[in-house]
């Protein structure tokens, strides 16, 4: 019987394919696919269950902000290699506590706990704008405030020395490869998120259960292991924006933040150049400024 194959009807799809024997899908359940969500619905706005959610991303962050630098900033602070837990142990910090926290929110906001992940999500169009936003700003200010109550824990002097769990682009790399090895290692987290939580693919392949959260530690773990050495791995923005606001370096919003803002703001629009040379010996806030202005500037010409 072995390669011997049979046609099967593949769940919502309903059409003929050849599978072999044993790995048919089964024919007993359908799936209708949902209706897209719509850009806005201001009905959210005044239901619990938004807020519920919102608040429930802020503490999945948070938390996750907690244990994760922690992770990092003991690794960092050890003398010797066999005095901590090292890459794998970072690995297994981002991974473990991303499977318990998915685990623990899903059911109450979806689990993301990512803004590129809420990102992915909307595009999707798996959940509106509004909420979609909502996430993101949760999922920062959790970001923040978890990285802010290390460094209330450790002490200023501490924090700083060990660099505060920030990401930033190791050395002997360039940006550009910092930025490769981030945009492929996100690819990876979110395209297992949707392949673990396509409700299409549970009811046709419902012959390999899946617990959603356990792959997508996986994931997570898998990236961290291969990407730390490059970034110390960001693959969530919130995790990097939250590390680098209390941080507050220049090497740190050089390499994950300020320069990422101003090239979309230059990829956006050819007009609104800026010369890298505008970051020497400028503070933060007057980046952020003269990028803004710049933006600013390029609109009203295009307006005008």
């Amino acid at each position: 019987m072995e390669g011997k194959e049979e046609d099967v009807k593949l769940g919502a799809n309903k059409y003929s394919e050849r599978q072999p024997i044993g790995t048919s899908a089964q024919t007993d359940k359908d799936y209708n696919e949902p209706p897209p969500a719509p850009l806005f619905e201001p009905g959210e706005l005044s239901s619990w269950s938004f807020y519920r959610a919102g608040i429930a991303e802020f503490i999945a962050t948070f938390l996750f902000l907690y244990i994760t630098v922690l992770t990092v900033m003991g690794v960092a602070k050890s003398p010797t290699k066999c005095g901590t837990v090292g890459i794998q142990g970072i690995a297994w910090a981002f991974g473990g506590m991303i499977f318990a926290l998915v685990y623990c929110t899903a059911g109450i906001s979806g689990g993301h706990i990512n803004p590129a992940v809420t990102f992915g999500l909307l595009l999707a169009r798996k959940l509106s704008l509004t909420r979609a936003v909502f996430y993101m700003v949760m999922q920062c200010l959790g970001a923040i405030c978890g990285a802010g109550v290390i460094k209330g824990f450790e002490g200023k002097n501490t924090f700083t020395g060990v660099g505060g769990g920030a990401n930033v682009v190791a050395h002997g790399y360039t940006k550009g490869s910092g930025l490769g090895a981030e945009i492929i290692g996100t690819f990876v987290l979110v395209y297992t998120v949707f392949s673990a939580t396509d409700a299409k693919r549970s009811a046709r392949d419902s012959h390999v259960p899946i617990l959603a959260p356990l792959p997508i530690g996986f994931a997570v773990f898998l990236v961290h292991l291969a990407t730390i050495p490059i970034t110390g791995t960001g693959i969530n923005p919130a995790r990097s924006l939250g590390a680098a606001i209390i941080y507050n370096k220049d090497h740190a919003w050089d390499d994950h933040v300020m320069d990422l803002l101003g090239w979309s703001f230059h990829w956006s629009c050819t007009c609104c150049y800026i010369p890298y040379s505008c970051h020497q010996g400028h503070s933060l806030q007057e980046q952020i400024l003269e990028y803004i202005k710049s933006y600013v500037n390029c609109v009203c010409k295009l307006w005008s």
